[in-house]
């Protein structure tokens, strides 16, 4: 039995230990991975709950009257004029070409003045004015400048025509439509593909020569 019990006593003194070394690793990386994904974390991830917060955090307020209404909006600053426009107003008239501000359907007026707003950020326009080809008629009555459009054909896909009628309004309003030289020179950011341009500049002639207020 004394030598049983000693037997035993020796294999028990052979048994293997626990690696300090090896079992801190396990430990330390367990506890890696838990505080890297931690369940609240995966289930915000999934919900795409961190790209909403961070969207909150990075939107801003911003105050615009469109066509004589006034908005209060919470806008992402990269946001352009055009996108909040189409986007959030759903003003679908301002139309998106290339937006590069090298086609012109895009122009709208800002404080009367006309810009590309592909290339304007809404955020920019705070506190300011804007009209888009929506705002430019009175209720059922159209401004002269559609008028001149319809009667003159200054139009076929029409995809343009809104930046057009926009840039023609804000021509004659800067005095550069004095004549055909000049409106051509001062129309020429507004590209129609279908080659409508001896119409247009027929249009615009017609307005300002009538001395129409645009």
């Amino acid at each position: 039995m004394e030598d049983l019990n000693n037997g035993l006593g020796a294999d028990n003194q052979h048994e293997p230990k626990e690696n300090p070394r090896r079992d801190f690793l396990k430990k330390s990386s367990l506890l890696t991975a838990v505080a890297l994904t931690p369940g609240v974390a995966v289930k915000a991830a999934e919900s795409h709950l961190d790209e909403k917060v961070a969207a909150a955090f990075e939107k801003m307020p911003v105050n615009i009257t469109v066509n004589g209404a006034a908005h209060k909006l919470s806008i992402e600053p990269r946001v352009t004029l055009l996108d909040l426009l189409r986007e959030q107003l759903h003003l679908t008239g301002t139309k998106k070409g290339c937006d590069y501000g090298q086609c012109g359907a895009c122009t709208v007026h800002v404080n009367g003045q006309r810009v590309n707003s592909c290339l304007t950020l809404a955020i920019t326009v705070d506190g300011k004015k804007v009209t888009t080809i929506e705002g430019l008629a009175k209720g059922e009555e159209l401004h002269p400048m559609q008028e001149a459009f319809i009667k003159h054909d200054g139009f076929q896909c029409g995809y343009c025509t809104p930046g057009q009628i926009m840039s023609a309004v804000a021509c004659i309003r800067e005095g550069h439509a004095g004549s055909e030289a000049e409106i051509r020179e001062y129309m020429s950011g507004n590209i129609c593909r279908c080659g409508a341009y001896p119409n247009i500049v027929n249009a615009i002639q017609e307005v300002k020569n009538g001395g129409q207020q645009v």
